[in-house]
């Protein structure tokens, strides 16, 4: 390949050096969804042996969630000033660290705190991994990649409860902490062997992009990334909705097993996944922002249906189907809502990948004690949650983002 035919670093990358990258960036993207999602099966045992509420466990979930997001503000703005590998790298080991310490936890409180810090120690593998992406890529080719990235950020919230509940027929809930410091153990192994600096020292002081507020000035006043960050936060919010209460819902209420659980919630990874891998090529067909149109109207669509069906005394039957039609819509959203977050924002793509994170993980952090204020007896708060969070993602793409008026990505 000619200078001439480079139009990104990855480019420059043999086909097996690129899918391995990429298969590591999709590992250290995935840390962060099993971190908050991999312990929902054990929400009872949980709750069981700390002789406790379940707003009280679910609060757990809102507080790695807050430090997720809080972790992603400062690494993300971190990684455009001084490179992509050591806050990478510092922040992993931090997770190693809080990971052992809510293993060792002795009451629920302490659990709470070393939740916090657990998901900022999480929040690099996101944020980075999708910085370090879009350094490598542009145009038709950086939606590609991020289709597959979404693969794993996409599906993993919804998969780790599955893996979770597999582990409980084997482990201790605790256990599942220690497999959380182990798989944060391998991911630092593979950043060091086989992931590059993707951000040069030139790019790092840009005139114009090299200061924090120029910076965050330069994303939060692009109407398309301020559109698709609210799109974004609220199609999480929706999912979140229905993952801080399907445990308790399809376990005390519809009485499943921890495996029984597992297998619904496989069923809803095998949607989001079709999803995902769906948008890549339907967005460089048609625009990311007109399968946005339709991936938007498929959540209120899927939403509703949970709603009417549980009025209509369907019971699981009723809830399934539009469950797995709003994973459809959601995997079908994300890989759609990060190319357009930052197609313009190479100069600070570890800002623009932060800022969406930390809305995406402070809005699903609100929602899980919001759900904590229902009684957990039937679907309908939860498809209530979902169907305004589908709502607002509506109204952020047509009022805000105005997909006639984003311009085409080549």
């Amino acid at each position: 390949m000619t200078a001439a035919t480079l139009t990104s670093p990855g480019d420059a990358l043999t086909r097996r050096r690129r899918v391995t990258t990429l298969l590591v960036l999709g590992l250290l993207a995935g840390l962060g969804p099993f971190t908050i999602d991999l312990y929902l099966p054990a929400f009872p045992e949980v709750k069981g042996e700390f002789a406790t509420t379940d707003a009280a466990v679910q609060l757990t979930l809102s507080a790695t969630t807050l430090g997720f997001a809080f972790g992603q503000l400062v690494v993300g703005p971190l990684s455009d000033r001084i490179g992509r590998r050591a806050p990478l790298l510092i922040a992993t080991s931090v997770h190693v660290l809080a990971s052992v310490g809510v293993a060792l936890a002795p009451d629920i409180v302490s659990l709470s705190l070393l939740r916090i810090v657990q998901g900022f120690g999480a929040a690099a593998g996101t944020v980075v991994a999708m910085a370090m992406v879009r350094d490598l890529f542009s145009g038709k080719k950086l939606t590609t990649a991020l289709s597959r990235l979404a693969l794993v950020i996409g599906i993993a919230p919804i998969a780790a409860p599955v893996v979770g509940s597999w582990l409980l027929g084997i482990l201790h809930w605790r256990g599942l902490f220690w497999v959380l410091a182990a798989y944060a153990v391998l991911v630092i192994v593979l950043q060091l062997l086989f992931l590059r600096e993707t951000l040069p020292p030139h790019l790092r002081h840009v005139p114009g992009h090299s200061t924090l507020r120029q910076r965050y000035r330069s994303v939060l006043t692009d109407r398309v990334f301020v559109g698709v960050a609210i799109i974004g936060a609220s199609i999480f919010g929706g999912m979140f909705a229905y993952l801080a209460t399907s445990s308790l819902l399809l376990q005390e209420v519809y009485g499943f097993s921890p495996s029984g659980f597992g297998l619904i919630f496989a069923l809803c990874s095998v949607a989001v996944l079709i999803g995902t891998q769906s948008a890549g090529r339907a967005a460089n067909r048609w625009g990311a922002q007109w399968v946005l149109a339709v991936s938007t109207s498929l959540l209120i669509v899927g939403a509703s249906l949970i709603v009417v069906l549980d009025l209509a005394g369907l019971g699981i039957l009723g809830l399934v189907p539009p469950l797995a039609l709003f994973a459809f819509a959601f995997g079908l959203s994300m890989p759609c809502v990060q190319t357009l977050a930052l197609a313009g924002h190479r100069g600070e793509a570890g800002t623009a990948a932060s800022l969406q994170g930390a809305l995406n993980m402070s809005i699903a952090g609100l929602v899980s004690p919001i759900v904590g204020l229902f009684r957990i007896e039937n679907a309908i708060p939860m498809g209530v949650i979902m169907l305004i969070c589908g709502i607002l993602a509506t109204a952020a793409l047509w009022l805000v983002v105005r997909p006639r008026q984003v311009p085409a990505i080549e």
